[in-house]
Parts: C-alpha cells; sequence; structure tokens
C-alpha cells in the first residue's frame, strides 16, 4: 500500500512569527522499498519523519498511509495509527532501562492489547530476528550499543508495521557496529519490510534503494540508486 504526500506543508509559530519548516512536499513511497532521506540541519528531514510518523500534522496538504487520509486525524487517532503501522528506531534507543529486553519489545504488544500468549509469541520471534533470543532476559546496561539497537529493531518491528522508521540509526555507533545495524536493516528489507532512513551520513544512505534529498523545506533530488552497498 505504501504512503504518498501531496504538497505537504509545516508552518511553526516562532514568537508570533511563521516559520516554514516544509514547503509543499510530495512524493509517493511504494510497499517494500528502502528509502533514505537526508539534507542538512534545518532542511526539514525532523518535520518530515515527524509528520510520516504520525507524531506530527502537516499545515496544509495530505498524508495517506496504506489508503486512508491521516493528515487530519486527532491526537488519539494518531496514537493508534504509530502504534499499528509505524515502527521507530532512534539514535538513543530509547529502552526502557529496569526493564529486561523482552518486556521492552513486548510494550508495543501490551498497548494495543493482546492476550499474554500472544504477545509472547510475537516478541520472541522480533527478538529472534535481530539476533539476540540468547539476551531475553538481560537489562539494556548488560548490552553493548549494537545489541541496544538491535532491541530497538524487534522492538520497532514487533507490531508487524507498514513502515520501519529509523531516525540516524547508527548515530550513536561505532563505524562497525553501525555497519552491523546496517546489515540488519538491509536484512529486514529483504524479508519484504518498507524502510525509510532519515540521516545525514552518506554510507548509511548507501544501503537504500533510492534517495530524497531535502534543502530548505524542498525536495532538492529524489533519486533511485543503481546499486546500494
Amino acid at each position: 500500500m505504501g504512503l504518498q504526500l501531496c504538497s505537504v506543508e509545516k508552518t511553526y509559530e516562532m514568537n508570533s512569527v511563521g516559520v516554514r519548516a516544509l514547503r509543499g512536499v510530495s512524493f509517493d513511497i511504494d510497499q517494500n522499498e528502502y528509502v533514505a532521506i537526508m539534507g542538512p540541519s534545518g532542511s526539514g528531514k525532523s518535520t518530515l519523519m515527524n509528520i510520516i510518523g504520525c507524531l506530527d500534522v502537516p499545515t496544509s496538504g495530505t498524508y495517506v498511509l496504506d489508503g486512508a487520509d491521516v493528515s487530519a486525524l486527532g491526537e488519539d487517532e494518531l496514537a493508534e495509527i504509530r502504534n499499528e503501522k509505524i515502527g521507530f528506531v532512534f539514535q538513543t534507543f530509547n529502552l526502557l532501562a529496569r526493564s529486561d529486553v523482552f518486556h521492552n519489545v513486548e510494550l508495543p504488544l501490551i498497548y494495543a492489547g493482546l492476550r499474554p500468549a500472544r504477545r509472547r509469541k510475537l516478541a520472541e520471534e522480533a527478538i529472534a530476528r535481530v539476533g539476540l533470543a540468547d539476551r531475553m532476559r538481560h537489562r539494556p546496561n548488560e548490552l553493548s550499543g549494537g545489541q541496544r539497537q538491535r532491541v530497538a529493531i524487534a522492538r520497532a518491528l514487533v507490531n508487524q508495521p507498514s513502515i520501519l522508521l529509523a531516525d540516524e540509526p547508527t548515530g550513536n555507533l561505532d563505524s562497525a557496529t553501525g555497519a552491523e545495524i546496517m546489515e540488519v536493516f538491509d536484512a529486514l528489507h529483504a524479508e519484504g519490510n518498507t524502510i525509510l532512513l532519515v540521516t545525514h551520513e552518506d554510507n548509511v544512505a548507501s544501503h537504500a534503494h533510492r534517495e530524497i534529498r531535502l534543502l530548505d523545506g524542498l525536495i532538492a533530488s529524489d533519486s533511485f540508486q543503481s546499486e546500494a552497498a
């Protein structure tokens, strides 16, 4: 199904002055695409990610996700869409420090109201997919940075979302560990997942098959890479 943005604009009020973060952005992303969104600081990357992730809504224009217009939904409806259709992976992992790997990954399923047996099955499958089946009862402080990011990826996958949305997923990792994490994303894409990377790093973007570059709230380029890394 994928997603479609049409003439999306976002204006923030700062000190009674309107700041246009997005200035009419339009593009489609099909199911099972692997896309990198790039651009310098202030280009609109974060604003665009927040809109695609249903953390914010456009000032004008439309955003259609899996055939449904989500651009004018209320807070409760957006929260439901986020939990059901979008898997987030953040640079800072955002794990619960006092909870083990299993509980961190299970948490979205608790919010979704699934029964315990179903939660256990889905959480264990997601953890196994990122290679951490033997770390299920470890807490984040007992894991390496790369392992913590794998936990975050498993949590993002557990609801079987329409889109996996990763914001600078290797930003807090050394280069070797970052390369391992990108191999995880490559494998997930090969399994059929739609992946959207927000990054400023060319080596991370090179894993994607398509690159959308923003500049001053506009699309500067939208190109398919001839050969992904």
